[in-house]
């Protein structure tokens, strides 16, 4: 290999190749000189990695970021890589990373290098010590203080929220936050949920979450919901921050209820509940709408539900509005309206007694 006629300013020794009049000084350098003045690799002395916890989250620059892990080896791994640093003039470089588990608290990372530095072939390892630190992020904190800035109350028209209906609303909180978590956003949480008389109350993190969960309730079990806002107090800025409670009311009626809207044609099975009610006549079997003026339901006698209908023996069919069955408590003939969806070949059929007299019921295929 030609020389350069230069030498190296820290050794004196000569330089391999040519060497430029405009070289830098680390240009001028001889390849050991030059590798016992740079690392391959720059690594972190220690690293620390702050971790909730309650949830697991990981704070990275100034935010907590949910991650998802059950031990935190692989953050370990992913903190420790994106701090370490290879030497920009180094070619074929490939690495790797071991983890050892220290203790609870601490993972020592192995990291070993190889790479071709001034044509010279190098391996280096470097040991990284992670610490994990576990605190409490801002957000549980504020689930742990009991904040909120809206409630949900679930009350009913003239009735208590059925368990069913109590129990799908809270699961529509607890979804809404799932969806809201998984597009990044740690400000939605269900700080408590409470039974009182006449319903539940359910506290959440924000306004637009509250909003969220009230307009979901009404849409699946219909009814309304009105809102109103609570002066609480001033943030630092002297902006007043209001407390909004959303008053989400469920119809009077669910749908496998009998009712009596007292119209003088005969008993209706709820079918539906959600805008106006909709349902089925007992003694015809048409169609049934609330009129728009009835609101969401109209003033009627509850009788029963389909849930108290008895099998019974459905003695003959009279004509085209008549049948005879048997009174399922006393098995005394009796003539009952003959609804349109009743099977005339059939040999049983489901009655509803109630003080509004006896009334066949739709099986299950007409019911839905």
């Amino acid at each position: 290999m030609s020389r350069s006629g230069e030498f190296c300013p820290r050794c004196g020794d000569p330089i391999e190749g040519p060497v430029g009049g405009s070289a830098t000084e680390d240009e001028r350098l001889c390849a050991p000189c030059y590798i016992d003045e740079y690392d391959l690799v720059d690594a972190p002395d220690r690293i620390e990695i702050r971790v909730c916890a309650q949830c697991g989250a990981v704070h990275r620059g100034n935010q907590w970021v949910d991650v998802g892990a059950d031990d935190y080896t692989d953050i370990a791994i992913e903190e420790v890589s994106e701090r370490l640093g290879v030497h920009v003039d180094a070619s074929s470089v490939s690495w790797q990373v071991s983890p050892e588990q220290v203790d609870e608290t601490t993972i020592r990372m192995h990291c070993q290098f190889s790479g071709v530095l001034r044509e010279t072939p190098l391996a280096e390892e470097v040991v990284v010590p992670v610490k994990i630190g576990r605190e409490t992020c801002t957000r549980c904190g504020r689930i742990a203080g009991g904040s909120y800035a809206s409630i949900i109350q679930l009350r009913a028209r003239d009735r208590d929220p059925a368990e069913d209906e109590r129990e799908r609303a809270e699961s529509i909180a607890h979804e809404r936050v799932a969806d809201l978590e998984d597009s990044g956003d740690r400000e939605a949480f269900v700080t408590a949920i409470d039974d009182v008389e006449g319903g539940i109350d359910i506290r959440v993190s924000t306004n637009r979450l509250g909003e969220q969960i009230a307009r979901q309730i009404v849409t699946e079990f219909g009814g309304s919901y009105s809102d109103y806002e609570t002066l609480v107090t001033e943030d630092s800025d002297g902006n007043e921050v209001y407390r909004v409670t959303y008053a989400v009311h469920l119809p009077p009626y669910r749908p496998g209820e009998v009712i009596d809207p007292e119209d003088g044609d005969g008993p209706v099975l709820v079918k539906s509940a959600r805008g106006n009610l909709k349902g089925t006549r007992l003694t015809t079997g048409d169609a049934y709408e609330a009129q728009y003026e009835d609101g969401d339901a109209p003033d009627a006698r509850r009788l029963g539900d389909t849930a108290e209908g008895q099998e019974t023996t459905l003695v003959t069919v009279e004509d085209e509005h008549a049948v005879q069955v048997l009174d399922p408590e006393t098995y005394e003939s009796k003539t009952v309206a003959r609804p349109s969806y009743l099977d005339p070949d059939a040999e049983t059929v489901r009655v509803l007694k109630s003080r509004a007299g006896l009334h066949v019921l739709p099986d299950e295929s007409h019911s839905q």
